[in-house]
């Protein structure tokens, strides 16, 4: 039994250039410029496993970029669009960016002004602020720090950024040192 040959591929000349420019970029991804690779390769009439040998990959990732550039040809996706990812699935984002946002605002505010009688927020207790105002249903002092380290937020030292020493400013600026 001969050995089932792949789906022929022929590109438009246009597609053609912007696949090779891709190819030659400097600041193009390099997951990008390899599927460029594989279609153009494709495009010569190169099988699967000719493809996989000359770019160093598994013919199985061949055959994927071909069938995906085949199934993507008749609709109007650029070149660049056709050659992305997928979508990934995955659980939908927890929190709005509105919460996130209040909870940085929480975190660079005064504890006081909320009625804890603490001096520097800490993550349970930004969590349960958080809670008690309604902001969100429920969130997890660990991931209270996750935010605010992503966010490079540090409330615990934002005493001292937001004021600096004065007296000793004022005595450099008048040459008593």
């Amino acid at each position: 039994m001969p050995p089932l040959a792949p789906k022929p591929l022929k590109l438009a000349s246009d597609e053609r250039e912007q696949l090779q420019q891709l190819v030659k970029g400097h600041n193009i991804a390099q997951q990008l410029a390899l599927r460029a690779r594989i279609i153009l390769l494709a495009d010569e009439g190169k099988n699967h496993r000719e493809i996989a040998r000359a770019l160093l990959i598994s013919h199985q990732m061949a055959r994927l970029w071909r069938t995906r550039w085949l199934a993507t040809q008749s609709t109007q996706r650029s070149v660049v669009e056709r050659l992305q990812d997928k979508e990934r699935s995955g659980a939908p984002a927890t929190f709005e960016p509105e919460q996130i946002l209040y909870l940085f605002k929480l975190a660079c505010d005064v504890p006081s002004h909320y009625g804890r009688p603490i001096s520097q927020w800490t993550n349970r207790e930004l969590a349960d602020e958080l809670v008690k105002q309604g902001i969100v249903p429920s969130i997890s002092a660990r991931h209270v720090g996750r935010l605010l380290a992503e966010a490079d937020l540090k409330p615990h030292q934002s005493g001292y950024w937001l004021n600096p020493p004065r007296p000793k400013f004022r005595y450099q600026s008048k040459g008593y040192l």
